[in-house]
């Protein structure tokens, strides 16, 4: 079966694969199916595997593969995806409270302006359905999703912002987002979570010969609140996508890695509008399965 996929070269020590179906999720099943098989295989000298909505990048180190491997991975990977696809996790589906407007969410009466609704339909529309992570964007993991069923798209900032604050949910044209950590951002802000999205945990530092930090070895989106002061959650400064090893594995060396975050592609979320005196109910809780209003269901 021709499943409309191109491979290239990118530069000297990785190769880009590009879905070219043109249904969107058809294109968006095949990547990741490629990134799963490409992982299961741990090839020697790849230390990145980076699905994005149609394209993978597949990074290694030049001096322990080559190209000419990498493509062959991945040809007989695709040869194998007409005997189906492989089992895959279950997707799981977290819950998450946000306070929208005011403060938390300052651009929610722009888009709402845009978008010709009011400020409640907005938020309505956001919390209606669950949104499906597609990618792990930037910064840091940050979980790219689906956007809300909007009449139309959001357009981004004309002016972006130096500094979002961590937890804040934002839209922009079809896609919406939660930012893991603090960093500058040009997506309207609807309001904001007092979960903590990303887990930095303890510094563990490099030994030689040690494993590398990060995924193995997958790498890199109630009513509106008045105004009130901007609570802060707790300190997340420590979604390209999950960080990458900071160097290559060597060969035939496992990662022995935690995840950053609890989420990964396929996943869905469904926000919660919650009232801005309910934040310190919620306030530093990590986004973990288990965990007070988020919820994993298996």
């Amino acid at each position: 079966m021709d499943h409309g996929i191109l491979i290239a070269d990118c530069g000297d020590s990785a190769v880009v694969v590009r879905a070219t179906a043109a249904d969107a999720d058809r294109a968006w099943q095949v990547v990741h199916a490629l990134a799963d098989a490409v992982e299961a295989a741990r090839l020697d000298g790849v230390y990145g595997i980076v699905p994005a909505y149609d394209s993978l990048l597949v990074e290694f180190d030049c001096s322990d593969t080559d190209h000419d491997t990498v493509h062959r991975a991945l040809r007989a990977a695709i040869e194998r995806l007409d005997d189906g696809p492989a089992a895959r996790p279950s997707p799981r589906r977290f819950t998450v409270p946000v306070v929208y407007g005011g403060e938390y969410g300052p651009d929610l009466p722009v888009v709402a302006e845009q978008l010709g609704l009011t400020e409640r339909e907005v938020v309505e529309l956001h919390t209606a359905r669950d949104l499906t992570v597609r990618c792990l964007g930037a910064p840091a993991g940050a979980p790219m999703m689906d956007g809300p069923a909007f009449p139309r798209p959001v357009p981004r900032l004309a002016s972006p912002r130096v500094s979002v604050p961590p937890g804040s949910v934002a839209v922009a044209g079809r896609q919406a987002v939660i930012c893991p950590m603090r960093s500058p951002g040009g997506w309207p802000l609807l309001g904001r979570t007092p979960l903590r999205v990303l887990d930095l945990g303890p510094v563990r530092p490099i030994l030689p010969g040690s494993a590398t930090p990060g995924t193995a070895p997958r790498g890199v989106a109630g009513a509106p609140a008045g105004n009130h002061p901007a609570d802060t959650p707790a300190p997340c400064d420590a979604p390209h996508q999950t960080p990458r090893p900071i160097r290559p594995r060597p060969a035939g060396q496992a990662l022995d890695a935690e995840p950053l975050t609890a989420y990964r592609p396929g996943d869905t979320f469904r926000f919660v509008a919650i009232a801005p005196e309910q934040w310190d109910a919620y306030d530093g809780t990590m986004l973990a399965a288990g965990a007070a209003g988020a919820v994993a269901h298996g």
